[in-house]
């Protein structure tokens, strides 16, 4: 291993991919080596291309080492033609380089199909862990929680829902600095009753297990937001939607705003009385300020960034790595394992009629 977790973790970072291009991935590298002094790179790309834009960045340039590699992956390749391609890729070596120990941790901006298919084959998952699971941050009025799974798995049963919850109680606790996070599974309502037999098994073994966490039973989608709970667990089906349907509220909001505050003159001027407000929570639900989706129960770390994330939302996605390292992430995930009995097949309660 090229340095410890605790001295000098390394980040082999997929400099191609993504569509910012490798100008922007360089000076994202170059900000989180300002944040992080003894963080280092392994730079993941075409050479000549990396040489030309380290040149402008000489702390960089001091932590960093090329790795060649003329392939890469693009937004429109399909993940199994992308798998094949692993070896020559810059997305596929720089997985390559945390399962052969050379990194702690990758981080791509790319294809998240492809590079889930990479990391899975490439890393397999941790002893406990059935599935990996894609978890990230989301904003909420109070400041952030973690939601997961958010694609990665569109159909899961109550033991994946339960190894779900354990990773992302692990991850907040790293993350958001939080020693007992409170976790709900997300239904379609807060009652005991509700919901499919496999999320009501699996609330029936979370609340029998000794966790390091809050478990808080079920809540509803309009409750995520709200900051009242710290991980929101569920499928990849409908993590995928709640997320894009947030996103998409997010942007019909702010365009509300600024058709309200451009249709007349007061309106104007209601911006220039609340333009200090208003940027705030511009800057609030800044996908950039919460960039950096990680692919929990592998073994080996692989964070997700944006695809368009500029270089201050990537060097978030090298942060979240870094934490993670630091944090060994996935020692907390074995240990928090063994507080759950997954024996028996505790039974939920009948639907009420």
């Amino acid at each position: 291993m090229t340095g410890s977790p605790n001295n000098s973790p390394v980040v082999a970072l997929d400099v191609m991919s993504g569509d910012a291009g490798a100008a922007e991935a360089v000076a994202a590298a170059d900000i989180a080596a300002e944040r992080y002094p003894r963080l280092t790179f392994l730079l993941h790309g075409r050479e000549p291309v990396i040489a030309a834009e380290l040149v402008r960045w000489p702390r960089l340039a001091s932590r960093a080492r090329i790795v060649h590699s003329d392939d890469v992956v693009l937004m429109a390749d399909k993940p199994a033609h992308a798998l094949r391609r692993a070896r020559t890729t810059s997305m596929g070596m720089a997985i390559d380089a945390v399962k052969r120990g050379d990194a702690h941790a990758a981080v791509s901006a790319g294809n998240t199909g492809a590079l889930m298919a990479m990391a899975l084959f490439g890393l397999r998952t941790m002893p406990g862990i059935d599935r990996p699971a894609l978890a990230a941050l989301l904003p909420t009025m109070k400041s952030e929680s973690v939601m997961l799974d958010l694609g990665a798995n569109t159909e899961c049963d109550a033991t994946n829902l339960v190894q779900f919850a354990v990773m992302g109680a692990a991850f907040a606790r790293t993350v958001l600095g939080l020693e007992r996070p409170r976790v709900g599974l997300l239904n379609i309502g807060e009652e005991e009753l509700k919901g499919t037999d496999e999320i009501r098994k699996a609330a029936a073994i979370l609340r029998a297990a000794s966790l390091p966490m809050q478990f808080i039973g079920f809540v509803e989608g309009d409750k995520i937001g709200t900051g009242d709970i710290d991980v929101v667990v569920t499928d990849g089906f409908s993590g995928n939607i709640a997320l894009k349907t947030a996103e998409g509220t997010s942007r019909l909001v702010t365009g509300l705003l600024g058709n309200a505050f451009r249709s007349s003159i007061w309106g104007r001027l209601g911006y220039f009385i609340a333009r200090g407000a208003l940027q705030s929570l511009r800057a609030h639900l800044d996908p950039n300020a919460h960039n950096g989706a990680v692919f929990l129960g592998l073994n080996g770390l692989v964070v997700k960034s944006h695809g368009g994330a500029n270089a201050r939302g990537l060097a978030n996605a090298i942060g979240v790595a870094h934490d993670l390292v630091l944090d060994d992430v996935g020692r907390r995930i074995s240990a928090d394992l063994a507080g759950v009995s997954m024996t028996r097949d505790p039974q939920p309660e009948p639907d009420a009629a």
